[in-house]
């Protein structure tokens, strides 16, 4: 692989946030010039307006900044005090101990937690178990590390009360040669927490074929009425080779800080931390310090964001399944949705397009997520309820014009 090749296969322009850099391509003869009628909604990020940071944050972060140089230029990890401060939090939360000096590191937001994981972990050649559909970066991460992918199907859309994923695939992958497995819990795009039975599963195959196990849990706290959710390092599952990752970016609404978590095997967190200190250095030092207020929001602050999204998740869900044709499951976890779309006289990639361009609607193609999701799209409905809505109003009016 070239390092041009390695670079083309990223393609970031359709990656969720990215949409408006897209051109309109092809589609202009679909175009009729009316105005988008209604303010646009872009549903490829949430929005940090309609949903407030954590209150204390901006406080907490120019506290930070008044420490001056001792917070600005921590060690490559992170602050010890704030890891210190984290670690019982993120055991009780997680059910499992948390070592805050040598299993804990601080990163520019998750993705950077991500991008250090699995570049710590998978070389050229190494086999990676991946879920489709999934987060759209794990795929690419891999790739660019010149792993190879074993892509595990997750049937979501038939499967209530569990995620769908294939294990016998699972187990397959791990006979064939994968060392490492990596998945989001909930899984992003779908909104779908994987049940206890998967998890138990997913541990008992790792430790059996001594794989290593990424497990990115961003929308962990974000549950949502009813849902069960079973943290993997509380399994039988050897803590070397498992690595989970956190951070407050979506449920708190604090993207902007960009900071992240990762904690677990501390051979890997060490590999991470060499890295980190030749790509980033540390995360944004000043921001570290909003981590002071995480897990210790007001009381009855994170109910209320739960039972804000699980409305407007509600709603969305009743439009979209009184559509003929478009298929939807409820999120259990998050703020995403993934519908599949109905029969479309335009391709799924072309339709995203003529959403933004005629409707003022952004959401991301299903093919960022996985290639076999070309017909579905995912929305982050964080948003402002009202405008949420009359967006998914705005989209069903387009499936009609846009039948087969």
């Amino acid at each position: 692989m070239t390092i041009m090749s390695k670079f083309e296969r990223l393609g970031t322009d359709a990656a969720p946030g990215q949409e408006v850099r897209q051109q309109s391509g092809n589609i202009e003869a679909h175009l009729r010039g009316e105005r988008v009628p209604g303010p646009p909604v872009d549903f490829s990020h949430g929005d940090v307006d309609a949903f407030l940071p954590t209150p204390g944050s901006f406080e907490a972060f120019t506290a930070g900044v008044g420490i001056g140089g001792k917070q600005a230029y921590t060690e490559y990890r992170g602050d010890f005090s704030i890891r210190e401060a984290l670690a019982p939090r993120l055991a009780k939360f997680t059910g499992a101990p948390v070592d805050a000096r040598d299993g804990m590191i601080l990163t520019p937001g998750t993705q950077g937690a991500l991008f250090l994981a699995v570049a710590a972990t998978v070389s050229r050649g190494d086999k990676v178990a991946v879920v489709q559909p999934d987060y759209f970066a794990n795929r690419k991460l891999v790739e660019f590390c010149e792993g190879t992918m074993v892509p595990i199907r997750m049937d979501y859309v038939s499967t209530a009360g569990r995620s769908g994923l294939d294990l016998g695939q699972l187990e397959d992958a791990f006979k064939s040669g994968a060392t490492t497995f990596l998945f989001s819990n909930p899984n992003n795009p779908t909104g779908v927490v994987y049940s206890s039975r998967e998890i138990e599963a997913i541990a008992e195959l790792a430790k059996r074929h001594n794989a290593t196990v990424i497990v990115d849990q961003l929308y962990s706290r974000l549950l949502y009425s009813g849902v069960h959710y079973t943290h993997l390092r509380a399994q039988k599952v050897d803590a070397e080779n498992l690595i989970t990752i956190m951070g407050p970016s979506k449920t708190e609404s604090l993207s902007g800080y960009r900071l992240g978590v990762a904690f677990g095997s501390r051979a890997i967190i060490s590999r991470m931390e060499k890295l980190q200190a030749i790509v980033s250095l540390r995360a944004g030092g000043y921001s570290q310090a909003v981590l002071r207020i995480w897990f210790d929001e007001p009381e009855g602050w994170m109910d209320q964001r739960i039972r804000e999204h699980q409305a407007i998740r509600d709603d969305l869900v009743k439009i979209f399944r009184a559509t003929p044709g478009v298929s939807v499951r409820t999120s259990e976890a998050g703020s995403y949705i993934f519908p599949g779309l109905p029969a479309l006289s335009v391709r799924g990639n072309d339709f995203v397009r003529i959403l933004r361009l005629q409707a003022g609607v952004i959401v991301t193609s299903g093919t960022e997520f996985s290639p076999h999701c070309e017909n579905s799209v995912r929305l982050n409905f964080s948003q402002n309820h009202a405008a949420a809505i009359a967006a998914a109003e705005r989209m069903v009016a387009l499936f009609e014009r846009y039948r087969a």
